[in-house]
């Protein structure tokens, strides 16, 4: 007689099931008929407040729900201020575009010409290439992931590069893709040697200032914090909004419409010029999305309906958590298709 096994299912297993499966009901559900109902139906599963921003051509549409501040029942504001995270590489990634169109730039200099402080540091320092650290090609590791080090200061870049010196490269630089944080913290540090003052100065001046974006901020310190819409972590009650990430490639904070606006514009070139327009499609996307504790964001252009369509999350959780985000994000484009 054959003895009979029962599968064992690990905790984290059932864990990972259980949010796939609660996504599931989510998503089989009927769409609504409008934006601002799905919006409800989401915080009615668990989500805190959201805010989502449609832009078209000549037409903006703005939606909130749930809470801007949980513990004082203050509901969420359409126009309120969001941590967009890495959001901000689109800004980053456009000024270092701008600055390669006027040669103060080169996307074949490498790493070690730019920052000599990292050659012999930095696997590969040698042989990636501006262009490649854009790309996320370079094959640098994530400081994300890797263990703090002494002397971490947000005022010197370099001191979380440490993070990653004399350790093993991902993949030698070009041979695959892979995001990292690393690549627009070393570009941030780029930016400032060359411009010899804050990038963050020449992104107010030359992408956000001409495009009228004055609820558009390159680093917390520049926000009033009351005008910054709370932040939540699942299974962690308090309000994590005062928690500081001033790095390049993550720091900015705006509101929905203006992030709307600045990624419209880079798209249908009011922002760039012709020349400028070539050299951002070679090196990157024009959409992104943004993580942060307790703030994720989701930005994207649709040519199907011209809509530009940006969602904001104020609850951040396990890497699972985006199934649902990004379930939500797709069935509100469906309702504006439908609805086109």
């Amino acid at each position: 007689m054959k003895k009979r096994v029962t599968p064992i299912i690990s905790s984290r297993t059932f864990a990972c099931i259980a949010v796939i499966l609660s996504g599931c009901t989510f998503g089989l559900q009927p769409l609504p008929d409008t934006v601002q109902e799905q919006l409800n139906d989401a915080v009615d599963q668990g989500m805190d407040g959201i805010i989502v921003c449609v832009n078209r051509p000549g037409d903006t549409q703005l939606y909130a729900a749930g809470w801007e501040n949980r513990e004082n029942q203050i509901p969420a504001d359409p126009h309120a201020l969001f941590k967009i995270a890495s959001i901000s590489k689109l800004y980053i990634a456009a000024a270092t575009t701008r600055l390669v169109a006027d040669e103060k730039l080169s996307l074949d200099k490498t790493l070690s010409e730019y920052i000599p402080e990292v050659k012999g540091r930095i696997a590969f320092s040698d042989q990636i290439t501006l262009k490649m650290m854009l790309q996320h090609r370079s094959g640098i590791l994530d400081y994300s992931f890797e263990p703090e080090v002494n002397g971490e200061t947000f005022d010197d870049y370099l001191s979380f590069a440490a993070r990653i010196y004399d350790k093993s490269a991902e993949f030698e630089p070009n041979k695959k893709y892979r995001y990292s944080n690393t690549n627009y913290l070393l570009i941030g540090e780029i930016l400032d040697q060359t411009l010899g003052y804050a990038h963050h100065t020449y992104i107010q001046d030359e992408l956000l200032t001409p495009l009228g974006l004055s609820d558009t901020y390159n680093i917390p310190a520049e926000v009033d914090m009351n005008d910054l819409m709370s932040g939540y972590l699942k299974g962690w009650e308090p309000d994590v909004k005062d928690w500081e990430y001033p790095l390049p490639g993550g720091s900015m904070i705006a509101t929905a419409e203006d992030v709307s606006v600045f990624l419209r514009a880079l798209i249908d070139g009011s922002l760039l010029s012709p020349e400028e327009q070539t050299i951002y499609t070679s090196v990157y996307p024009y959409e992104h999305t943004g993580w942060l504790p307790g703030y994720t964001s989701i930005a994207r252009y649709h040519p199907d309906i011209d809509a530009v369509v940006v969602q904001f999350v104020n609850t951040s959780g396990k890497e699972i958590y985006w199934l649902e985000l990004n379930r939500l994000y797709k069935r509100i484009v469906r309702i504006l298709e439908m609805n086109h």
